[in-house]
């Protein structure tokens, strides 16, 4: 996750303007350490998911309603697999979809269930966005966290890392910081054992 000096996690839509090349390489980076990536079905679309530059990383697209392009190349790589519940529309025919939950997401049980499509999952990595996270916090699923802080005020009414999540009150330990040569800050946070 990336966000600036004042919070917000976009600029014109997408979190890719917050970001410089270090940035850049975390994500993949941890992605390349990942068993499988989640992501939002808005935040797939807005940024323009395509597939991963690992061999045979899945990402795993968590949507409510149904709504995805299967025709994206995402998709059609073989590489994304969606998360629905099971009133959600979605041609299984065209792609794998993990079922969880009856009129909305149940991630607890999606997580649990994600080795009937990625066999001997152990690192999650999920990518936002805000909803998603928001989501996770809520159910009280988060054990790491991964945030960029951009040197940039970009203002704009921009959802926070978590938007729209309940009072939760969790606690968590700085592991890493980083800094580069441009302000980037980098923190890996951990769950507080405590």
């Amino acid at each position: 996750m990336i966000a600036s000096l004042d919070g917000a996690v976009a600029v014109d839509g997408t979190s890719g303007a917050l970001g410089n090349s270090n940035d850049r390489e975390v994500l993949l980076t941890l992605r390349d350490l990942a068993d499988v990536v989640l992501v939002g079905a808005g935040t797939a679309r807005g940024e323009g998911y395509g597939p991963p530059r690992t061999p045979g990383l899945r990402i795993g697209v968590v949507t409510n309603s149904g709504h995805v392009d299967l025709t994206a190349p995402l998709f059609t790589s073989g590489s994304g697999f969606v998360v629905a519940p099971q009133a959600a529309e979605v041609d299984e025919s065209a792609v794998d979809v993990l079922r969880a939950g009856r009129d909305r997401v149940d991630l607890a049980l999606a997580l649990t269930e994600l080795t009937s499509i990625i066999p001997g999952v152990r690192f999650v990595q999920v990518e936002g966005g805000p909803t998603l996270n928001a989501a996770l916090i809520a159910d009280d699923l988060v054990d790491e966290l991964n945030l960029t802080i951009s040197p940039r005020i970009v203002g704009s009414d921009s959802a926070r890392i978590v938007h729209r999540a309940p009072a939760v009150d969790r606690g968590f330990e700085l592991a890493h910081m980083l800094v580069d040569d441009e302000s980037f800050m980098f923190g890996r946070w951990v769950r507080s054992r405590t």
